[in-house]
């Protein structure tokens, strides 16, 4: 007998759930990010603000390393840009449920990261889909910023606490946690086809390629599936 279909509050409660997981997965690559901050120099202020105004993870640590080789501040704006041309995908993907003015669309693209456009593609209903995507958000935006600055304060240790914590892996395990629910199972064949592709491309770019420009070259993996099949008519 097939299960009971799931009331609102039990689908409030399962994404909310979604939200908090993929924001705690995320959280020690936030204590990272503030540690680089301290050893480029910058304030606790200056990482604040770094996190609440650009808040775009791999951008952000681009920027850093930028600024703390000594590079401009046009260098580490073009690093960030290239490594978050991948908002523009997220932007087409979510745009049909972000609904509203443009000042409230303009407020709400602060959110536009990987984490809240997987809790809002897992979810099938453009209401749920919608909410899932302000719960990542706001989420991984909240505990980010505060994990910033506990890597600020932290940084005083030295540097050994990131290897000895493991901080170091907060990244690849993140990105994994996302990744994983898209491969496994008998709808996962897509994404295994890309994953692999990708895989092959980034791992054939990266000898040659800047930094950033094997994961973008990796989005390429998306052809291995081809045109969408169309449902055939029973």
């Amino acid at each position: 007998m097939p299960d009971p279909p799931a009331t609102d509050a039990q689908r409030r409660s399962r994404i909310i759930r979604q939200a908090l997981s993929v924001g705690f997965a995320v959280a020690p690559f936030g204590v990272v990010f503030g540690v680089a901050c301290a050893e480029a120099g910058l304030s606790w202020l200056d990482a604040a603000g770094f996190s609440m105004l650009t808040f775009a993870g791999s951008a952000q640590f681009a920027a850093v390393d930028v600024l703390g080789d000594g590079g401009t501040a046009a260098a580490a704006i073009g690093a960030g840009l290239l490594l978050n041309l991948r908002s523009l995908a997220f932007g087409v993907v979510l745009a049909p449920v972000l609904e509203g003015p443009l000042w409230k669309r303009a407020a709400m693209s602060q959110l536009v990261i990987d984490e809240s456009t997987a809790v809002a593609t897992a979810q099938t209903d453009p209401r749920w889909r919608r909410f899932g995507f302000l719960a990542g958000g706001f989420s991984v935006f909240v505990l980010w910023n505060l994990c910033t600055l506990a890597g600020v304060a932290l940084a005083s240790l030295g540097d050994d606490f990131v290897t000895d914590w493991g901080l170091d892996a907060a990244a690849p395990a993140a990105f994994l946690a996302l990744l994983w629910p898209r491969l496994v199972g008998p709808d996962g064949g897509d994404g295994r086809r890309i994953a692999l592709v990708g895989a092959l491309i980034a791992g054939c770019a990266i000898p040659f390629a800047p930094p950033g420009v094997p994961i973008l070259a990796a989005t390429l993996g998306v052809l291995a599936v081809g045109r969408p099949r169309e449902a055939r008519p029973r």
